[in-house]
């Protein structure tokens, strides 16, 4: 049976468009960002700077190299939320990034 279900994954994969998949991924990353700055329903638990730097790093490293290729629609939205965790964590930080060194900004530039 393992082998149905992996044959049954890989075909649904394949019907999958790659705009869905990189919008999807970043969905993902987006949500675990705003969960680690603690944008989410126990901040006081769910809070991890260190970790949610990583997520929104990768997160600006997608988007920005997804961009070119998905539409415009796609990306502006994606770039917004990217933006709105980036604020947050520069609000959520104790010891605030110099402009330009926060998370994710090497790929897009300083966020303030």
């Amino acid at each position: 049976m393992p082998e149905v279900d992996a044959a049954q994954a890989t075909r649904d994969i394949a019907d999958v468009a790659a705009v869905e998949v990189i919008t999807t991924a970043a969905v993902h990353l987006l949500s675990a960002a705003a969960v680690k700055v603690g944008l989410a329903d126990d901040p006081d638990s769910q809070t991890d700077l260190d970790e949610a730097r990583k997520l929104i790093t990768a997160l600006a490293g997608l988007i920005t190299a997804a961009a070119p290729d998905i539409s415009d629609m796609h990306a502006r939205s994606l770039r917004d939320g990217l933006r709105s965790v980036q604020l947050a964590f520069r609000e959520a930080s104790p010891i605030p990034d110099a402009i330009g060194q926060g998370p994710g900004e090497k790929f897009t530039g300083p966020v303030n």
